[in-house]
């Protein structure tokens, strides 16, 4: 997209392309560009809280599982467990 965006720019200084109907399409497709960029900030940003999150539900089960190893609690802990690990994978 920054690479049209300079031959565009290359065209209207060449005099291929009027300056006023450059100048709106530059804006243009800059604006397209900003949205773009956001888009991708954003989703990475949640992509990184996503991961965080996982890892630290993961440590948390992991912690509940060895504490009650043995115990007549632990197939039901262990299935309420992979209950909400499922459930944080659906989620967005």
């Amino acid at each position: 997209m920054q690479e049209d965006i300079r031959k565009l720019r290359a065209d209207v200084d060449d005099g291929l392309v009027k300056r006023d109907a450059g100048v709106a399409r530059i804006a243009g497709m800059q604006k397209e560009l900003r949205g773009t960029i956001a888009q991708v900030e954003l989703s990475t940003a949640n992509k990184d809280r996503k991961g965080l999150l996982m890892a630290g539900a993961d440590r948390a089960i992991r912690e509940l599982l060895t504490i009650f190893k043995d115990d007549p609690i632990e197939y039901p802990l262990e299935e309420a467990s992979m209950s909400v690990w499922a459930h944080m994978q659906l989620e967005e």
